[in-house]
């Protein structure tokens, strides 16, 4: 695989995972500072790096079980998320100084959305395995790039959150919903 060709599968694997840290950076409806946004980049770009090793692994054997489901994982997964968001913005809730505070009360979040925007990146790594590529430097291409847009989708969405305010949670929540459903027609539309 030439290295552009990588490079815009790292993008393409990438970008549900952006949009997903955007929303949760407006989520926090503060400025989120660069030491969290990196782990949360870490958290999502090692997922997201890790799940095409797995898919590789599994290979043709599990590939036709896999992509079958994948769509339907992902969108429960991401709509039970957002629709938690959506939910959340209907409770009365006390303002919080401290910008981590919503970030850290779900931290358990957080996994299941770089898990659920990672599932693609599981489907790839099995096409992988049949196509001879160096399952290593795609994994590593496409963790890195992932860590790098999710770094600046949380901040990014927590400058959008501190002017939106408490409609960001909201915005964020329908984000994620819109994601999941996103994905769930494209896959039963092809």
């Amino acid at each position: 695989m030439r290295i552009y060709s990588l490079f815009f599968l790292a993008l393409a694997m990438s970008t549900d995972a952006f949009a997903a840290s955007l929303a949760k950076g407006a989520d926090s409806a503060e400025r989120v500072s660069w030491w969290r946004a990196l782990r949360i980049g870490a958290l999502f770009g090692t997922i997201e790096g890790l799940t095409p090793l797995l898919g590789w692994a599994l290979g043709s054997m599990a590939s036709v079980y896999v992509a079958q489901w994948d769509h339907w994982i992902a969108f429960v997964l991401l709509v039970g998320l957002g629709g938690k968001m959506v939910v959340d913005t209907q409770r009365r809730q006390v303002p919080c100084e401290d910008c981590s505070c919503k970030l850290s009360k779900r931290w358990w979040t957080l996994p299941l959305l770089a898990l659920a925007t990672s599932l693609d990146a599981l489907i790839v790594g099995v096409s992988l395995s049949f196509a001879g590529v160096n399952i290593g430097y795609a994994a590593l291409a496409i963790g890195l790039t992932t860590a790098v847009m999710v770094t600046f989708g949380v901040v990014l969405g927590g400058m959008a959150g501190r002017f939106i305010g408490k409609k960001a949670e909201l915005f964020g929540g329908l984000m994620l919903i819109a994601i999941g459903t996103s994905i769930l027609y494209q896959h039963l539309s092809q």
